[in-house]
């Protein structure tokens, strides 16, 4: 079981990233993914999930009309647009696989917001 990001990087305050979750070794399509975020100092917390199909979508009310996550089940893929990025938005921004008790992460990727 693999999850990859890939996307992140440094940009400046009101710019946009766009992150990538490849995922493979397990049914995608049956697993609700996820994008959860980790500051430092601070707690690993959810940035937006989105459900197997895609019809039911989550978003933590710092992101929500900023941030955007989708999926693709025929590329195992599971992204994030982030746009209007803040400072604050600085994390590394983990992808997560869930299906009922199982559940994946990826090893992250790095967002740094700053002029």
């Amino acid at each position: 079981v693999q999850l990859v990001e890939s996307g992140g990087g440094l940009v400046q305050p009101g710019g946009s990233l766009r992150l990538s979750c490849a995922a493979s070794g397990f049914t995608f399509s049956r697993y609700v993914m996820s994008w959860y975020r980790q500051a430092p100092g601070k707690e690993r917390e959810l940035a937006a999930s989105i459900s197997s199909a895609g019809a039911t979508i989550n978003y933590a009310d710092s992101v929500k009309g900023r941030f955007t996550i989708s999926r693709d089940n025929a590329k195992n893929t599971v992204y994030l647009q982030m746009n209007s990025l803040k400072p604050e938005d600085t994390a590394v921004y983990y992808c997560k696989a869930v299906r009922g008790s199982v559940e994946y992460w990826g090893q992250g990727t790095q967002v740094t917001v700053s002029s």
